[in-house]
């Protein structure tokens, strides 16, 4: 039997303000925008970063977005792995990005650190150090 491959993947996360949110996600973290979708109002977003996708779903009037870390602490939305945790961590950091905790060696053996997006969502970028 042949086993198939997952060749990519993308966290989807629901946002309070998706043209704002797609403009972070642009100019902070440096991902480019492959798309966004809905008529009149724009309601859905792909953006794309190397390999890796994030798609962002516009939440519907009145709801309330709630991060994982406040359901579960130390739980991020979206997790990425990177070949260069420091070199990522200086770019974001230029660039303006919230960021939620500094980088550093995790006792999971990972170099890491978090960012936050507009609705408060965890973000983590590591770099696996074995």
């Amino acid at each position: 039997m042949t086993t198939a491959k997952i060749t990519e993947q993308a966290p989807i996360l629901f946002v309070s303000d998706l043209p704002a949110s797609v403009d972070y996600w642009r100019d902070k973290v440096g991902f480019t925008v492959g798309g966004i979708y809905g008529e009149p109002r724009p309601e859905f977003a792909i953006l794309r970063r190397d390999r890796a996708f994030v798609m962002l779903s516009q939440a519907p009037d009145g709801h309330t977005i709630v991060p994982s870390w406040r359901i579960k602490d130390k739980t991020w939305n979206a997790y990425f792995w990177v070949d260069d945790a420091e070199a990522m961590f200086a770019e974001l950091k230029e660039r303006g990005a919230r960021i939620d905790y500094e980088l550093g060696r995790q006792p999971y053996d990972v170099l890491e650190f978090g960012i936050q997006d507009l609705d408060d969502q965890d973000i983590a970028f590591g770099q696996d150090l074995d």
